[in-house]
């Protein structure tokens, strides 16, 4: 598996994680070949959210993983706070992040995360809250590197005003029929749909600022209305995707993988599946590079335009 750098940090990280958000309901054996599969392709970057299966997933994968000291020593984890679901609140402040981050060590059986990320945004955030909690975590040992997800340019910027730690990950919804973040960067100053900017230019803003995207439900589109791959909605999608499989020797999920890391952000996108031979597919992507006419080519496709 090939690695990066996260961020402008020094912490190298496989270019795919991978993600535990479904694993709660898998017995123990079922995920720990999942987990076993992402190992052996040296897949070891994890992605976790305290709301994930409210908190299940976590000892789930611990169970899974057989988390010790020396396990530990082997894994790269990430897991994220501050969405309340009990109380239909986004919560940054500084007791519930400090709160959060003790359940998510017990659930991971660790002592520390690697990454952790703001999950989603907090339209009330204080952001001097989030700022001492993010100096108590990193002085404590519990955290070593931070992040946000879903956030655009001007959130990021409040609160790099009063965290000292640099924000090296912005997870972000990201795949090819829901490329929003990169077509309106293609269709400036024009007067059709693709030219809205939804987000605040938040690509080209991470790029500039050493910010990972790790974009989430890489398959999906819409609001998690259903994988594309062999969807009856895309049909000249998919024969595009076939059309480069065969060319490839691979599968169509390995080549749409492969669409999001072509991209010169060096994104990591991060997996939702919690089959085996699905994910081998996934983390086959990094292997794979796409040439510039079949990236566009499978842009357009997934019915996106060009001006």
């Amino acid at each position: 598996m090939r690695t990066q750098k996260l961020g402008g940090s020094e912490l190298m990280v496989p270019v795919v994680a991978v993600g535990c958000m479904r694993i709660d309901g898998m017995e123990q054996a079922a995920a720990s070949r999942l987990i076993g599969t992402a190992l052996e392709h040296g897949a070891n970057f994890f992605d976790h959210a305290d709301i994930y299966g409210a908190g299940r997933s976590e000892e789930v994968f611990a169970d899974a993983v057989g988390m010790t000291s020396s396990v530990r020593e082997g894994l790269i984890l990430q897991s994220k706070c501050g969405i309340r679901p009990d109380l239909q609140t986004f919560d940054f402040s500084r007791e519930h992040i400090l709160a959060s981050v003790d359940g998510i060590l017990k659930r991971l059986r660790t002592e520390y995360l690697d990454v952790l990320l703001l999950h989603r945004p907090d339209a009330l955030v204080e952001p001097e809250e989030v700022a001492a909690a993010f100096d108590q975590l990193e002085q404590e040992g519990k955290v070593r590197h931070f992040g946000v997800s879903n956030q655009h340019p001007r959130q990021i910027e409040l609160l790099k005003k009063f965290v000292r730690q640099p924000l090296v990950a912005n997870q972000l919804q990201l795949s090819i029929t829901n490329a929003t973040m990169i077509t309106s960067g293609l269709n400036v100053n024009m007067e059709n749909a693709e030219a809205v900017n939804r987000d605040g230019g938040v690509l080209d803003y991470c790029r500039l600022h050493d910010i990972t995207v790790q974009p989430w439900s890489p398959f999906q589109f819409g609001f998690f209305e259903g994988v594309f791959i062999g969807h009856a909605k895309f049909p000249a999608l998919n024969a595009k995707l076939d059309e480069m499989a065969a060319k490839y020797g691979v599968s169509s999920t390995t080549v749409a993988m492969a669409w999001l890391l072509r991209h010169p952000a060096r994104m990591q996108p991060v997996t939702g599946t919690t089959t085996p031979e699905r994910l081998a597919d996934c983390l086959r992507a990094a292997d794979v590079t796409l040439t510039r006419e079949e990236w566009y080519g499978l842009l357009i496709a997934a019915g996106n335009t060009l001006p």
